[in-house]
C-alpha cells in the first residue's frame, strides 16, 4: 500500500477492525518512511450477476428491481413480503448456481409467473400483462381463458 502523503510504499498496520455488516475492513496504518497515518477499507471482489434482456443487453441483476414489480403485482393482495422476498431469493439463488453468473429474463420472469400462479391468480395475471407486454384486450381476455380453464382441471 502506497503513502497517501509521501508515496512510499510500506506501512505497518496499527489497527484493524470491520464494518458493522461486516463486509468490509477498516484498517489504520502507519507509513515506515513519514510516519504519517492514513486509513484503508479491504472489501472482497463481488462478481456482478448480470441478465441477459430480450434485446440481448447484458444488465447487473437488480433484487429490488424484481420485488418492486412483484409488488406491484401484489398490490392490495394477500400476499405477505416473506412469500416475495422467497420469491426473490429463488431467482438470486439460480443466478448463483448458474455456471456463467447471468440468467435472461425470459427464464426469472417465467419462473416468477409460475410461482405467482400457484400463490394468487389476480397477482399473476397482473404480472403477466407486464410481463408479456399485453397489447389489446384479447390477450388479457385470453391469459384469463387460461388461467379458469386450469382451475377447473
Amino acid at each position: 500500500m502506497k503513502c497517501p502523503f509521501c508515496g512510499f510504499s510500506e506501512d505497518k498496520v496499527i489497527d484493524s477492525r470491520e464494518s458493522k455488516e461486516g463486509d468490509v475492513i477498516r484498517r489504520r496504518r502507519a507509513c515506515l518512511s513519514c510516519e504519517r497515518r492514513f486509513t484503508t477499507y479491504e472489501r472482497c471482489d463481488e462478481v456482478p450477476y448480470m441478465v441477459i434482456k430480450k434485446d440481448g443487453r447484458r444488465e447487473k441483476f437488480d433484487r429490488q428491481k424484481v420485488l418492486n414489480g412483484l409488488l406491484r403485482a401484489c398490490e392490495k393482495r394477500p400476499i405477505g413480503m416473506g412469500k416475495l422476498a422467497e420469491l426473490v431469493n429463488e431467482v438470486e439463488s439460480a443466478l448463483l448456481e448458474s455456471p456463467d453468473g447471468e440468467l435472461p429474463t425470459t427464464l426469472i420472469g417465467e419462473t416468477l409467473m409460475e410461482r405467482l400462479r400457484g400463490l394468487d391468480k389476480i397477482a399473476y395475471v397482473r404480472f403477466a400483462s407486464v410481463y408479456r407486454d399485453f397489447q389489446d384486450i384479447e390477450e388479457f381476455l385470453n391469459e384469463l381463458k387460461n388461467v379458469i380453464s386450469q382451475r377447473k382441471v
